[in-house]
């Protein structure tokens, strides 16, 4: 028999990710009665397979640039809020951002495209390629150049997750995993009244569809469409080693691969050191539907794409490899905020490969809709509804 939750809630967030664990997270702090749900543990999704880039330096002047500024300044004020260990606790560096040029036509393309963010607030400083090695020591020579986001961060995505919802918890939220949402209902007037799993029934005027890559299957569950695909990438963790990388660094290309709508196969160069010594090596994305096959052709890219910015990496140990899921929408900005087609139901999914950047902004603006508030940012490129159904 299902059980009713008792006292009442104000809100369901379907999925224990970053981005639902950031919703809980603002929503608690709010004053909300909140129960998070997933039918994994936290960070089972796509959270636990990401780098933990905090990145503004990838994004042209528009709403999601708007978001990441806006994360970026929450990110920093949770270090304060958590007890002021954020960065011991969830690994959180503010260690900026390099993106590097091999050609003067590379570089002149950088130029213009970071003149367009300084224009809205990113901080964006031009590096001759003289002068790349005082940044990145083991850079390889003969670069055109490069430009400098000291805005840029990184967290370990698992633990920020974590510690979101054990501050939430805190605040009187309850976290249950291991349980798969399996209706959503709603009243004679068609508004939402909570959701059931396959063990309880939780009943509250809102829900928040924060299901990641599968939040196109929830929004189904709730009547409305939501084309929310899995885009694949792979990451390569290296052995540990001293400090070699001491930024996010990448390659231009990687801009465009990100803004890029093809189902085939893309890799750019991403790389980075962590506190712990191994150097993280991605990115690659490609739409094939949720296959987990291990792509021999994508980490040998990733491997030779890295040793050529980075020599020193080239007789590197690699340990292990991690994959993952992207949720793409196909205008590649999320779904966030209210669905006008259902009263009670709200998004927070869509995000692919940004959501632990953008994570603290979409739960702020998120818990503002919730207790009537003006959200800080326009949530209207970011409608639900703005794709046509099928």
């Amino acid at each position: 028999m299902l059980k009713t939750e008792r006292p009442p809630l104000d809100l369901v967030v379907v999925g224990a990710g970053v981005v639902g664990a950031a919703c809980a997270y603002y929503a608690a702090r709010a004053g909300l009665a909140v129960a998070v749900v997933d039918r994994g543990p936290v960070a089972g999704g796509t959270t636990g397979a990401g780098e933990g880039n905090l990145l503004v330096s990838d994004k042209e002047p528009g709403p999601e640039l708007d978001l990441a500024l806006l994360s970026t300044r929450l990110w920093r004020e949770l270090a304060e809020d958590l007890g002021g260990d954020l960065g011991a606790a969830v690994e959180y560096e503010p260690k900026g951002g390099v993106v590097v040029a091999s050609t003067a036509a590379g570089q002149e393309a950088l130029r213009a495209f970071a003149a367009g963010q300084r224009a809205v607030g990113v901080v964006a400083e031009e590096v001759p390629g003289e002068r790349l090695r005082e940044l990145e020591p083991h850079l390889a020579p003969g670069l055109a150049g490069g430009f400098h986001y000291p805005q840029d961060a990184q967290v370990q995505p698992a633990l920020a997750a974590a510690h979101l919802l054990r501050a939430a918890r805190r605040m009187g939220a309850e976290l249950i995993t291991g349980e798969t949402v399996t209706a959503v209902d709603r009243g004679p007037d068609g508004a939402v009244r909570g959701v059931r799993t396959d063990r309880r029934r939780l009943a509250a005027p809102a829900v928040v569809n924060a299901a990641g890559t599968w939040g196109g299957e929830l929004a189904a569950l709730a009547g409305v469409h939501l084309p929310v695909m899995p885009r694949r990438g792979f990451v390569l963790v290296t052995e540990p080693l001293p400090r070699v990388v001491r930024h996010k660094v990448y390659a231009a290309d990687y801009v465009a691969n990100v803004a890029s709508g093809s189902a085939g196969l893309e890799t750019s160069a991403v790389i980075e050191g962590t506190p712990g010594g191994p150097v993280l090596i991605g990115a690659s994305r490609e739409r094939v539907g949720f296959d987990r096959t291990l792509s021999q052709e994508v980490l040998r890219r990733l491997a030779v794409q890295a040793a050529e910015l980075f020599p020193v990496l080239a007789e590197v140990a690699v340990m292990r490899v991690y994959r993952g899921f992207r949720p793409y929408l196909p205008d590649h900005l999320p779904a966030i905020g209210a669905d006008p087609r259902v009263a009670g139901l709200y998004h927070a999914c869509g995000h692919e490969g940004a959501g632990i950047g953008l994570a603290p902004a979409t739960g702020l603006l998120i818990s503002e809709q919730l207790t009537g508030k003006q959200p800080e940012q326009d949530l209207t490129p970011f409608r639900a509804d703005r794709f046509p159904a099928g």
